[in-house]
């Protein structure tokens, strides 16, 4: 029996006569079979895509808030850890400051703010010590818990460093900031000593404000 598939042989196919198929079959068939093409038109080339920039996100004064509280968790990192202040600064510049954590996205910090109490309240800490244990009323600092000692160094720098913020606003965020971590009298405790450091670095703010001279 002859191979109808094999190579070099020409296949043998029914013989079909076109008379005998109905023109409204033929037509239909051809009509079906000869369709015109779809245009086909090229795909868009894909646009490069870019990375996007951070926004700061809050109010000027939530990201000073912000600044103050992840530059307290630095100092008690830096002390706990002896870590160098520049590599927990630019730890937290690249990981932490406005970072998503578990899904919520906080407030960016005030990255100038933060750097400038993790350096100032590390480099001068032989200046603050001695203020706060002045303004600490029979309590020795080194005894202190390391969070609340990294909470009065904060609040102390930002008080010597004389900036343009009012004492009464830095020391309100830093009775903040203990609230977040401690449940008990340590707010009070943050309030007092900090008040009593602003009385000695800053008094004629501090006398202005108690004659109700005060700036808003």
């Amino acid at each position: 029996m002859p191979d109808d598939f094999s190579v070099g042989r020409r296949a043998r196919l029914p013989h079909l006569s076109l008379l005998s198929i109905p023109p409204s079959f033929l037509a239909k068939s051809v009509s079906d079979i000869m369709a015109p093409r779809k245009k086909v038109t090229p795909p868009a080339p894909t646009p490069e895509v870019k990375p996007p920039v951070p926004k700061r996100a809050g109010s000027a004064k939530a990201r000073r808030s912000a600044a103050r509280l992840n530059a307290v968790q630095a100092l008690y990192q830096i002390e706990l850890t002896e870590s160098s202040p520049e590599v927990i600064i630019t730890e937290y510049a690249n990981y932490r400051l406005g970072q998503e954590l578990d899904g919520d996205r906080y407030v960016s910090a005030d990255g100038e703010l933060f750097a400038a109490i993790v350096r100032g309240a590390t480099s001068r800490q032989h200046e603050i010590d001695p203020v706060l244990a002045q303004a600490l009323d029979r309590q020795h600092l080194d005894r202190l818990e390391l969070l609340l000692r990294a909470i009065l160094r904060a609040g102390a720098w930002e008080l010597l460093s004389g900036g343009d913020t009012a004492a009464r606003i830095v020391i309100n965020d830093y009775i903040d900031v203990a609230h977040g971590f401690f449940a008990g009298r340590e707010p009070g405790m943050i309030n007092g000593v900090l008040d009593r450091v602003a009385r000695i670095v800053r008094p004629d703010e501090m006398a202005a404000r108690a004659g109700g001279n005060a700036p808003a």
